[in-house]
């Protein structure tokens, strides 16, 4: 289940509505094995991202999702994400908004499971991005079994 605080208005161009939001988290859920675990997510300004980023990763400026892991019973742990980040990446990078949202919160999700960036990462995140672009309504490819 996705706890979300938003702490921003929702940019209409991005699928961070709660109905919206919700729908990624189900499909990468179902990729991931995810179904019965917790997390929250939390949409902030680039503002506060950076406090977040200074804070506890000790890097200065904003960046684009956050991952915190849980460890306790079936809470996964806590995401961060910067919509102003998301809109300047989207743009600077030449994304899809929907296809971005959705790579930023699986290589999130990634993280909250133990992985680190690298190759493996990066193809983890392309097969959930493919599998819930493909068709919201079909059953979602699951890649890794329930953990």
């Amino acid at each position: 289940m996705l706890h979300l605080e938003q702490c921003v208005p929702a940019d209409p161009r991005f699928p961070l509505s709660g109905p919206e939001l919700m729908e990624i988290f189900e499909g990468l859920a179902g990729c991931f094995g995810l179904e019965e675990w917790e997390l929250s997510l939390r949409l902030v300004d680039d503002r506060e991202m950076a406090e977040v980023n200074g804070s506890f990763m000790g890097c200065l400026g904003p960046t684009n999702i956050l991952s915190f892991p849980g460890g306790e019973g079936d809470w996964l742990g806590d995401l961060v994400l910067s919509v102003d980040t998301l809109a300047r990446e989207t743009r600077l990078y030449n994304q899809d908004p929907h296809e971005y949202t959705v790579r930023l919160l699986a290589h999130g999700l990634l993280h909250l499971m133990g992985h680190d960036h690298g190759p493996e990462m990066d193809d983890l995140t392309d097969l959930a991005v493919a599998a819930v672009r493909s068709d919201p309504e079909a059953s979602i490819t699951r890649i890794f079994p329930s953990i």
